[in-house]
């Protein structure tokens, strides 16, 4: 069996100028093939100094130990101001903390159980659409997973369906702007004042208007709902209700549409890369896949047996290993610093890449290879710790990490106990970063209903 697709690197040495182009296309094909095996590695530029780390002790201190002293780089928030604003994806300090203790509340605990109706219910309904498919023509896959995962979230945040008139539109919506919205933008090469021009599309700018106008009719509607007593427990009820325990505040409006902003950015746009490739790995093993669809069949769709789902996890655990929906984030060092044998000014962006520790030559025996048994040996327990971080880690964990491991499995169940996806032959996705880790040019695959007794 071929290894799944990876980028080809660059060139060991190329010209500034094409080093830029290539970054900013495409953040994975612009890396050198050495970054798998570095502990780090620099790269100056005339706007900026960066270093790539993949020392777990340095991930450690910037992640866990001095979290504070290394704050999200506004480099890369700038590409993403327009349609994010001033969310908890891209605020530092005491905002992000005060954002944070209004967020976390929503996903603590027993939080997950009342999820879970709606990812069942999304769940079926991605079975229905697909049924029309299921005849061995080849299906672009993506577009199903990006429809599924939206009607997660949008069940899970407003109890509305997909097919709900303004989510259908906010979902079409984001679509446009992901097409026009690098990753980077110019923003991310020169570092300027706020009222620089950051020199977003036309396109971009309008289609983050229409999200974000869309989003604040939700909002306001929900406002009226919770004022009048009717409305749904649902997290954007819970969010908009929360008080911060520290000051009392809670979100304005606005503040709100940033953060709905964000849930469907994360819980959305990541969900459905997840589950893309999670559906071409299969496809492309249908041993693995014969195996997970058996311990689907066995799933009675219960809450507490999604714990009973261990294949089904560790196949997305490899996913995630193999394709991170967020291939890279940036911190910023606040004061100088000492990264081994490097002296760091203030200022140095320290780029931690989940895409590079994820294939690491020295944490990991056959990186490049699709093996969702490597997670129950002994070997994977030491490197999952040092080096699997698809969530991030420390206190700026995504808040949704468990949340979105349960809508895999739910997802991935209800499809596989219905159908057997295969390779559309000669047709080899190709990874690129956009806003996530996304194909090219689609990821197609033949789906065909399994004979049930």
């Amino acid at each position: 069996m071929s290894l799944p697709p990876k980028p080809v690197p660059r060139a060991p040495r190329v010209s500034l100028w094409r080093h830029l182009r290539l970054f900013r296309a495409d953040i994975l094909s612009a890396q050198p093939a050495r970054l798998y095996r570095a502990w780090m590695a620099e790269f100056r530029t005339p706007f900026f100094r960066s270093v790539l780390v993949n020392d777990p002790a340095l991930l450690r201190c910037v992640l866990k130990e001095r979290p504070r002293d290394f704050p999200k780089s506004e480099r890369i928030g700038a590409g993403l101001r327009p349609l994010l604003g001033a969310s908890v994806f891209l605020t530092n300090g005491a905002r992000w903390e005060h954002q944070r203790r209004i967020i976390d509340p929503a996903f603590e605990g027993g939080k997950l159980r009342e999820s879970f109706a709606a990812m069942q219910a999304a769940g079926a309904a991605a079975v229905a659409r697909l049924g029309p498919l299921a005849d061995g023509r080849p299906v672009e896959i993506e577009a199903q997973a990006s429809h599924a995962a939206a009607d997660v979230i949008f069940r899970t945040l407003f109890s509305i369906p997909i097919e709900h008139e303004t989510a259908q539109a906010t979902f079409e919506a984001f679509h446009a702007h992901q097409r026009s919205q690098p990753l980077l933008n110019l923003a991310a090469f020169v570092k300027g004042p706020g009222w620089m021009p950051r020199l977003h599309s036309r396109e971009t700018r309008a289609t983050a208007r229409r999200i974000r106008g869309l989003i604040a009719g939700l909002v306001a509607e929900r406002a009226e709902r919770i004022g009048s007593g009717d409305a749904p427990p649902d997290l954007a009820t819970k969010i908009m209700t929360t008080p911060d325990p520290k000051t009392g505040e809670r979100f304005s409006p606005d503040e709100m549409v940033d953060q709905v902003a964000i849930f469907f950015l994360a819980g959305h746009e990541t969900s459905a890369s997840t589950l893309g490739w999670t559906l071409y790995l299969l496809a492309t093993h249908p041993e693995i896949q014969e195996r997970a669809a058996a311990e689907a069949g066995a799933f009675s769709g219960a809450f507490p047996e999604l714990s009973r789902l261990k294949l089904i996890r560790d196949v997305t655990r490899e996913a995630l290993r193999l394709y991170p929906p967020v291939p890279m984030m940036v911190r910023e060092t606040t004061r100088p610093e000492r990264f081994r044998d490097r002296v760091l000014k203030r200022g140095t962006q320290v780029v931690l890449s989940p895409w590079h520790l994820h294939r690491h030559e020295r944490f990991w025996k056959d990186p490049d290879a699709f093996d969702p048994d490597r997670w129950s040996r002994d070997e994977t327990k030491e490197s999952a710790r040092r080096a699997f971080l698809p969530f991030s880690s420390g206190p700026r964990v995504c808040p949704g990490a468990g949340f979105a491991m349960a809508e895999a499995a739910v997802l991935l169940a209800a499809l596989l106990v219905r159908y057997r996806f295969a390779p559309v032959e000669g047709d080899v996705p190709v990874p690129v970063a956009h806003l996530t880790v996304r194909s090219k040019a689609g990821i197609r695959l033949r789906v065909t209903r399994r004979d049930r007794a």
